[in-house]
């Protein structure tokens, strides 16, 4: 912004020449005008048109001394200086228009009339700097609402995300859950199996290691038949 106001108004700066030094005593010696002059300061019908063409013909020669410049906004005033004829010009500009042209021979005017158009370019810029600063509150505003919904649909997005993961957890956690229950169930009965297996180990262990143990009675064997009678003989 500050670029493109500048650009707006060099080219004043640049039409204008620098003053001989001719010019500064030529001013000094000049006295202010008598009273019957400084009707030359207020305007007629057609002072801005032909002063303006005026002003305009002679920044383009060159032919002027830039003494003062004021800006405020895109509107400015300055107070110029043509050593040749010794008179003061005043301009009052919108951007690269002329809206009011004054000549006068009485550097006295000259500086009243340049501190009017002062005062009316901080009256007229005020429009102007409120828009850019509407302008600019406004673009930040957007800005900080794209930003804070971009915000708020990120978060919707992890709350989203996180609430799946938590199904997905309370899920794993019903399944480990259903399975420490039957993994329990079978290792109580693994457990009863076990206690079952080391008993009759230990029933075992202790009957071998008994001394007393007795063996199986054996059968008594069966007596032989008696011989048959021999058959008497004839």
């Amino acid at each position: 912004m500050k670029q493109a106001k500048h650009m707006a108004f060099c080219w004043l700066a640049i039409g204008v020449l620098i003053g001989t030094t001719a010019c500064t005593s030529a001013s000094a010696a000049r006295g202010p005008v008598p009273a019957s002059n400084t009707s030359s300061v207020m305007p007629s019908e057609n002072t801005v048109g032909n002063t303006a063409a005026e002003l305009r013909r002679l920044m383009d020669a060159q032919q002027l001394t830039e003494l003062r410049t004021t800006y405020n906004g895109n509107y400015g005033a300055s107070l110029l200086f043509h050593a040749e004829s010794l008179n003061y010009y005043v301009a009052l500009f919108h951007d690269k228009e002329f809206w009011r042209v004054i000549r006068t021979d009485s550097a006295d005017n000259a500086e009243q009339v340049y501190r009017t158009f002062v005062d009316q370019t901080a009256q007229l810029s005020q429009v102007y700097i409120d828009t850019i600063r509407l302008q600019a509150g406004k673009a930040y505003t957007d800005r900080m609402v794209q930003m804070n919904e971009k915000r708020l649909q990120g978060l919707q997005q992890e709350l989203e995300a996180q609430r799946q993961q938590g199904a997905q957890v309370s899920a794993a956690l019903q399944q480990n859950k259903q399975e420490a229950v039957t993994l329990s169930s079978d290792l109580r009965n693994s457990n009863t199996q076990l206690d079952a297996l080391q008993q009759r180990i230990k029933t075992l262990q202790a009957q071998q290691g008994d001394p007393s143990l007795a063996l199986p009675a054996t059968q008594p064997a069966a007596a032989e038949p008696a011989p048959a009678p021999a058959p008497p003989k004839p």
